[in-house]
């Protein structure tokens, strides 16, 4: 009869046992799963920003082409589709160009651009 109680018992701690071991995978497989998401929502953004970056990139690569009058003519911030274009006038020769994200006004890309200094006419 001793025996019988004896297997009985372990019986209900093994039972317990694999209740506890199936809780644990549980939990274990939904961190998992968790995890992935936010990995694949971090990759999506990572490439959305690079795209962004790109494309103010090429849209900069335009705009270093310009002539100095588009320049003068370009002075301070405006509005260029979906950027915010900033030009600086600091030297005589120098040109900084910004360009930013025409929402939250975020810098993506600048450079400084060099064109000659305008020639006055000689006075005689």
């Amino acid at each position: 009869m001793r025996d019988r109680v004896s297997a009985t018992s372990r019986s209900g701690a093994v039972l317990l046992e694999v209740i506890v071991a199936m809780t644990i995978f549980a939990i274990a497989s939904t961190t998992m799963l968790v995890r992935s998401a936010q990995a694949r929502r971090t990759v999506a953004l990572a490439l959305a920003g690079e795209d962004r970056l790109n494309k103010a990139s090429a849209f900069l690569d335009h705009v270093v082409l310009w002539p100095r009058e588009d320049f003068d003519r370009h002075l301070g911030a405006h509005p260029q589709g979906q950027w915010l274009l900033e030009i600086e006038h600091p030297e005589a020769t120098l040109y900084t160009v910004t360009v930013l994200d025409g929402e939250s006004h975020e810098k993506l890309v600048n450079t400084v651009v060099y064109r000659t200094a305008r020639r006055t006419p000689a006075a005689y």
